[in-house]
């Protein structure tokens, strides 16, 4: 088992590696290809320039996304959050949604926003 898991992280660094060195052929052949013939003054880059240019790319337009940035993971916590509300919402009485309803909808207006003074109104 644990020559198996020494054997997928090898594979997993290897094929990260191919990859990267490819992606970063990749923007210095475009960079090198197309930017000095149409802007004056930028020269070719090397092979290392191409590799940060693509990592400060990936941190300023796309960043690092793992697992967590899935649509589906977390689903069960806000659905949980979701019900648990719901539930709430129904135990207030009338007059108790309405203020919430105004406290919230005032939320975003500097000055305007007074908490319920009733601490039940919210808990």
């Amino acid at each position: 088992m644990r020559r198996f898991r020494f054997s997928q992280v090898l594979r997993f660094i290897l094929f990260a590696a191919l990859f990267g060195g490819l992606m970063g052929f990749v923007v210095m052949s475009l960079w090198n290809v197309t930017l000095p013939r149409l802007v004056q003054g930028v020269s070719a880059i090397s092979f290392w320039q191409a590799i940060a240019l693509l990592i400060l790319s990936r941190l300023l337009f796309g960043g690092f996304r793992g697992p967590w940035n899935r649509p589906d993971f977390g689903n069960a916590k806000r659905d949980q959050w979701k019900g648990r509300m719901a539930k709430h919402w129904q135990k207030l009485t009338p007059e108790q949604r309405d203020r919430m309803r105004q406290f919230w909808g005032n939320r975003c207006r500097p000055g305007t926003s007074t908490p319920p003074t009733d601490p039940t109104d919210v808990s």
